[in-house]
Parts: structure tokens; C-alpha cells; sequence
């Protein structure tokens, strides 16, 4: 049987796949930031998404937004249906099947959501009612090959459940993008990462999409533009051992060092807040380096945001835990049973840890929209073939958001109240311009409309029946 179950656990390679800034040398401790902890939040790419859905869910009072990057959703792999005839190969084989492949009647939302509520009215996570105030950012590529459309689509499912009608602007869907599996860049010709539709290692794909600014942009509202120059802030190399309690980190298939960036003045003690950026299974430094540290995109964004970002790192391991990609534990291969998905979850509170750490140097009171330094007004971000993504310069006093929406020569009309700071407009046709403009709500009072934005839907991808080789749009 361990026989077997180490060969199915080889092929989860297929599970979930993943230079401006100076690099401290030695491993050190993580020091603690003026930073809030109830302003944190995380994303990540197929295995760190899944683990992103797992954290955000499981610490929801703390985590105020997820990015979702070919992910499923909570609970997918149901690592508790397995029993004493099959070991644990059942939550295996649905991880390498169903929450890969779908069918999408293989992924009842219902499931997910079961789980959720009985884990949070256990006190085994943190109540399920928290996740109505997350932005949710997620990301299909036409082009992934490894990840199917429905096991996004069940994610999406699971987060609209918790939101419900008077939350949906919070959730931004992209599946409009020629990508491959991969954490989308920027870039254009960067010899060490790959062409957009590519599904191969390192898994970054340039696409000229910058995935980590809208994500950033969709959890926090409208940022200072990136710094596209060399960094003022630092990779720091820091030892994973200290917070994974009393294990070692090869007992949970971490590696013995994780990275932090940290922006010049957040260092120096101005308010600051964490996202946490998870890789996908063999991105991690062993099999690529620093390359989804130093090429993904976020350390630009958070130079010039006030954003400290965590790089938390597994490690392949072939024996028990059986991961030889080095994925991140979301179909429970470190002890064969339904805790991962909880705060007891080993990997879950070594990254809680993690969290902790850094946002232990907060002042009181923590600044409130410290991210956000922006001028104040309404941006585009993104938009996909039937919605666009708007984020907000954050205001002080503002209690929500009006939003109004007209065609490209229609009179406006209000769609929605926002909390900020972004919304998701849905249900948009495909190739169509439209306009917005926002007015802020003060005690109940609308104040004026502020400057209009005007964006066009993307076109509906063609049917394609083999990722890899499907059309690759311009990104905009």
C-alpha cells in the first residue's frame, strides 16, 4: 500500500504548479512590523491557491482578501471520505481527478460549504460569516492545461455562497487570458520565464497581464503605481524552523528558509500591512530559485505600498510526507487526516506563525488605509469578457461607495453600494464599452460624482478543446 500510494502521490506533479531586489545572505528570525493583522491578506497559483482558500477560510477574521489563481475550493478533495479498505488513495486520486479535471458534477458546492460551517461552528476555524467582506480575486487561462475551468468555477461557487447578491462586487472572475498554468507576469521576453500559454516550469508566464497589481489592487483599492526601477526595500532570507512549533520542517515538507520582502519604509516603522504570496508545487526555491520571489510582480507593487510580502516555502520530500513537487499540503499527505483545512492544520499554523510574527510590532492605533496612498478617485483594473474590475482610493469618513454604470453613450444609472475598495461590475456583454463614476456616501448623504472611467469588455474566448494550443489574445 505505501508502495502504491507514493507512486500516485509522484504523479501529483500535475497537481498544481508557480530579480530586481538584494537578498539577505543568512537566515534570521522574522522581526516584527507596524503592521495590522486584521489587514492581511494572501493569493497563490494551483496548490498555493488551494492552500490560500484553505488559510483565508480558516482564518478569516484576519485575512481581508484571496487571490485564487487556478485553484479549487475548500474542503475539494474531502480527505476524511477516505477508510481503512483504501488508505488514504481516495482523497488522492479525487485530488488528481476531480479537483483537477472536474467534471463539474464532481464538485457540489454543497460539500464545500458543509464543511465550512461545521469546521466553523466547531471553533476549527473562524466563523464562516467573516467571508462576506473578502475581495476575492480568481484567474482561469484558456491555455491551462493541468487545472479545468470547472474546478475554478467551484471555487467561485463557494465564495458567492458566503457573499451572497449584496457582497458580488467583491468577487472578480478572469477567464478571458491566454494562459497557461502559471502566475501571470507582466513581462515580455524574459528568457528565464515563458510564453503566455506555456504549462511547464517555472509556471510564470508573461502575457503582458500584471496578475499580482490587480490582485493587490482588488483586496486593497487603487495603489501607487508599481516601481518598475531598481527597489528601495529587501528579500530577506529568513529560518522556517522557527515556526513550525515542534516539528521540524521536513516533517511538513517545508524548506528549511522562506523570504520576506520588506519596502524601505515599513523597515523604518511606518504602518504597513502583509500579503501573503504562496507558490504553486514545484516553484519553490529548490526546484526554481528566487524566481517566483524576485519575478512575479508583487515586490514592485509593495516597494511603493507600503506592502510587506511573505514567501513562505515548501520542499519536495519523497518519503513520509510523500511530496516530491513540493506542493502545499491541500489533500492532507502530512498526517492522513481533515485537519489541514483547520487552524490545526500543520502547514496552516506554520504560515499563521508566519503572520504573527511580522504584525508584531503594530502601534496603536494602526493606521487605517496606509496602502492606499493613491489620489482619491476610480480606476479599471481589469475586465474580462462580462465584467470589469474598478478599485477605489479609500477615503477617510467614506462609509460606502455609489456606483453608477452607463453605456458608452447611455445615461448612468446606479448599480450598486460599495463598502470598498473595489468592485466587480458582472453580467456585462462581451466587446462592449462602458462608463462608470463613483459617489462617495457620507452618513447617508451622496456626495458628487467624481470623475467618469471608461472600459471595454474583452471578447468571449473561442471554444477550444486543447489547452496549450488555444488563441492568445492581447491582454489589453
Amino acid at each position: 500500500m505505501t508502495r502504491r500510494r507514493n507512486m500516485i502521490l509522484a504523479a501529483i506533479a500535475y497537481a498544481g504548479l508557480g530579480a530586481a531586489s538584494a537578498v539577505a545572505a543568512d537566515s534570521v528570525a522574522l522581526k516584527g512590523y507596524n503592521a495590522a493583522i486584521g489587514e492581511s491578506s494572501i493569493s497563490g497559483i494551483s496548490s498555493g491557491a488551494f492552500m490560500a482558500v484553505q488559510f483565508g477560510t480558516a482564518w478569516s477574521s484576519v485575512i481581508t482578501g484571496v487571490g485564487v489563481v487556478a485553484g479549487g475550493p475548500y474542503y475539494c478533495d474531502q480527505a476524511d471520505l477516505s477508510d481503512a479498505m483504501t488508505g488514504f488513495t481516495g482523497p488522492v486520486m479525487r485530488a488528481l481527478g476531480s479537483c483537477m479535471k472536474g467534471p463539474a458534477s464532481d464538485l457540489d458546492t454543497s460539500d464545500f460549504v458543509k464543511k465550512a460551517d461545521a469546521n466553523a461552528a466547531s471553533g476549527a476555524i473562524d466563523a464562516t460569516d467573516n467571508l462576506k467582506r473578502q475581495r476575492i480575486y480568481l484567474f482561469h487561462g484558456t491555455n491551462d492545461a493541468v487545472v479545468a475551468k470547472p474546478v475554478t468555477d467551484a471555487s467561485a461557487a463557494f465564495y458567492r455562497h458566503y457573499l451572497g447578491e449584496a457582497n458580488r462586487g467583491n468577487l472578480f472572475y478572469q477567464t478571458a487570458i491566454g494562459a497557461g498554468h502559471s502566475l501571470v507576469v507582466q513581462q515580455d521576453g524574459q528568457a528565464d520565464l515563458n510564453a503566455c500559454n506555456a504549462n511547464t516550469s517555472p509556471y510564470i508566464d508573461q502575457c503582458g497581464y500584471d496578475q499580482a497589481g490587480i490582485i493587490l489592487q482588488h483586496i486593497y483599492g487603487r495603489l501607487t503605481p508599481p516601481n518598475r526601477g531598481p527597489l528601495t526595500g529587501t528579500v530577506q532570507r529568513f529560518d522556517q524552523a522557527a515556526y513550525t512549533g515542534a516539528d521540524i520542517p521536513d516533517a511538513l515538507s517545508l524548506g528549511d528558509s522562506g523570504y520576506v520582502f520588506v519596502p524601505q519604509d515599513c523597515a523604518a516603522g511606518a504602518a504597513c500591512r502583509v500579503h501573503i504570496a504562496l507558490h504553486g508545487c514545484a516553484q519553490d526555491a529548490g526546484h526554481i530559485g528566487q524566481r517566483y520571489v524576485e519575478s512575479t510582480g508583487y515586490n514592485a507593487w509593495a516597494d511603493t505600498n507600503h506592502l510587506i510580502v511573505l514567501y513562505p516555502q515548501t520542499k519536495a520530500s519523497s518519503f513520509a510526507p510523500a511530496n516530491p513537487q513540493a506542493c502545499w499540503d491541500w489533500w492532507s499527505y502530512i498526517n492522513h487526516s481533515d485537519d489541514y483545512i483547520t487552524k490545526a492544520g500543520l502547514q496552516i499554523k506554520t504560515i499563521k506563525a508566519m503572520l504573527d510574527a511580522l504584525t508584531s510590532g503594530v502601534q496603536a492605533p494602526a493606521a487605517t488605509g496606509s496602502v492606499s496612498p493613491a489620489a482619491p478617485g476610480l480606476s479599471v483594473i481589469d475586465a474580462s469578457d462580462g465584467s470589469v474590475d474598478l478599485a477605489l482610493a479609500p477615503l477617510s469618513g467614506a462609509s460606502t461607495y455609489r456606483m453608477s454604470r452607463a453605456t458608452a453613450d447611455g445615461a448612468f444609472a446606479v448599480v450598486a453600494e460599495t463598502a470598498g475598495p473595489s468592485f466587480a461590475d458582472t453580467g456585462l456583454a462581451p466587446q462592449t464599452t462602458y462608463r462608470w463614476h463613483v459617489a462617495i456616501v457620507q452618513n447617508g448623504v451622496a456626495g458628487p460624482n467624481l470623475a467618469d472611467v471608461v472600459a471595454t469588455t474583452r471578447p468571449t474566448p473561442p471554444a477550444c478543446d486543447t489547452p496549450g494550443t488555444c488563441p492568445v489574445t492581447a491582454a489589453k
